[in-house]
């Protein structure tokens, strides 16, 4: 009898084993919604010219936070970033800018933003 019982717990734990790695129900099934989303056209980018700078959100990711102005000078003072004025070295935007030590990207991004200004960028 006591065999039996074994048997019996090591098919209940080899079960539950198998369901607890079954995943969720609808995890086997394919939805419509992967259809649809192959069909869509890609998006084509226009044949106009390119714009010269880099995106601010682009120097401000290679960052770590919170960082003083003098250190982002240092380390991203060369990048040209986009301004609507036109390219502009990060450093010259930096001389426009107030704040000393910046605690988070996105108040960098804001500060250099105030400085630069916001709307369309220039093309040629």
């Amino acid at each position: 009898m006591a065999l039996w019982l074994q048997d019996k717990n090591t098919t209940s734990d080899a079960t539950r084993f198998e369901s607890l790695n079954r995943g969720p129900p609808e995890a086997g099934r394919m939805s419509d919604d992967n259809d649809e989303e192959e069909d869509a056209p890609a998006v084509e980018l226009g044949d106009g010219e390119s714009v010269e700078g880099a995106p601010v959100a682009r120097a401000a990711s290679r960052l770590t936070w919170g960082i003083q102005k003098s250190e982002v000078d240092r380390k991203e003072g060369d990048t040209v970033v986009r301004t609507p004025d036109g390219p502009r070295e990060l450093s010259a935007v930096l001389e426009d800018v107030d704040c000393p030590y910046f605690e988070t990207r996105a108040e960098f991004e804001s500060e250099v933003r105030a400085a630069i200004g916001v709307g369309p960028v220039e093309t040629e």
